[in-house]
């Protein structure tokens, strides 16, 4: 058995199910990565960049396509071809997009060998440490008035799960306004009012995580908060029982990630814009993060293992990032179930056709957890029909919006 081709495929479908998501944005867009092989087994992975920047990733998976046809089985070795492929494209691939496309490639050699030696990639990571894994409902905005935050949490309680995440301040689909705090109180305020309306509605059992997303707080709309704010807020929290807050700053701020994780008995989660081991080892050296965020479909399966292994040494737990489609996913539950230290997973709640009609026999929740995986690969597949389905439409990536630079619904 030898690789023949190594193929993007481009897909635009519905973003969710979701219909307190749906008033927000319609869309998504998605990349994956096919690798082919001379007996018609098909690797398949993708990269988070596939949801932001899809143009971008067809060339650059034809640059690194040389490197893997060709290949014979016994060279089909995941972590020693990343190694490979990163060495080659180092001058512009060290970060950022380069490593992410990358991610998509090694899950599909992920799958590839998986498919090849009749195990779930998890077993090729080092074995499965769980039996099951407590995830949430990744529910995006704060729909406002809170009579449609509560509604949207019960949504996601009698879909099965038993924590959900919402995003900070609020937002109004009937007027298009957002909450814009221009002083600490006002945001303890707002905050605080939320979560008492929340928890007075779906009680003290069920988990809530909030994300500040101050990775993405530079406009007019929002700004972003400094070291005080968050200290402020997340203080104002404490009563409430937050598994976790995540991205309450730049992360650009290391040492503020650091105080402020000192500070505040809320644990302080974030990780999903870092690209690489050594800029999650930044944070892992100063205690900056209480729980890392890393996605495997933006750093790699097998850097998302050591990413975990590296803060639980640290005494840190790790929580998946997950908001590609549906291969991204699973290439996420693989490498949570293959580390030691995983607090929770992130799921897409009433998932639409790009994660619905992506999982094959992998993915399996019931009762708020997600189960092992247990067929060959990472359990996931494009067909035909899902591919004339759901045409690319460029332009359909999400961005933050600026001047000139609308974001697609």
């Amino acid at each position: 058995m030898r690789i023949t081709d190594v193929k993007t495929v481009l897909l635009t479908g519905p973003l969710t199910n979701d219909p307190y998501l749906l008033c927000f944005r319609k869309c998504r867009s998605a990349a994956f990565i096919e690798i082919h092989t001379d007996v018609g087994i098909i690797g398949i992975g993708e990269t988070y960049t596939g949801y932001h920047a899809p143009e971008l990733v067809p060339e650059m998976v034809e640059f690194f396509k040389p490197i893997l046809v060709g290949l014979e089985e016994k060279e089909i070795q995941p972590r020693a071809l990343w190694n490979r492929m990163y060495h080659c494209a180092y001058f512009w691939a060290r970060n950022g997009i380069g490593v992410h496309v990358l991610a998509g490639i090694e899950g599909a050699l992920w799958d590839l060998r998986g498919k090849i030696d009749g195990l779930p990639v998890h077993q090729l990571l080092g074995g499965r440490l769980y039996d099951k894994l407590p995830a949430y409902a990744t529910g995006s905005i704060s729909n406002y008035p809170w009579t449609e935050l509560v509604q949207k949490f019960e949504q996601y309680q009698n879909a099965g799960f038993r924590a959900a995440k919402v995003a900070a301040g609020w937002y109004n689909s009937q007027t298009g306004e957002v909450f814009n705090g221009r002083t600490p109180q006002a945001w303890v305020d707002m905050e605080c009012e939320k979560l008492e309306t929340v928890r007075r509605s779906i009680g003290k059992e069920f988990m809530i995580c909030l994300d500040g997303h101050m990775s993405n707080a530079m406009s007019d709309k929002m700004t972003a908060w400094d070291v005080g704010t968050a200290k402020a807020v997340l203080t104002a929290m404490e009563p409430y029982d937050i598994f976790f807050y995540e991205e309450p700053l730049n992360y650009n701020n290391v040492e503020g990630y650091a105080e402020l994780c000192r500070s505040t008995s809320i644990p302080v989660a974030g990780g999903e814009c870092l690209s690489t081991r050594e800029e999650f080892w930044q944070y892992a050296q100063l205690s900056a993060f209480d729980i890392a965020q890393p996605d495997a479909s933006y750093i790699g399966i097998a850097a998302f293992v050591d990413v975990g292994k590296m803060f639980a040494l640290k005494g840190k737990r790790v929580a998946t990032h997950a908001w590609s489609s549906g291969g991204g996913v699973m290439e996420n539950i693989h490498a949570a179930f293959a580390t030691p230290n995983m607090a929770i997973l992130e799921l897409p709640p009433l998932a639409g056709p790009l994660h619905t009609e992506v999982y094959a026999e992998g993915y399996r929740f019931a009762e708020g957890c997600i189960h092992a995986p247990e067929g060959p690969g990472l359990g996931i597949r494009l067909t035909d029909e899902l591919k004339s389905k759901y045409p690319f439409v460029r332009g359909s990536g999400e961005w933050n919006s600026v001047p000139g630079k609308r974001v697609f619904l």
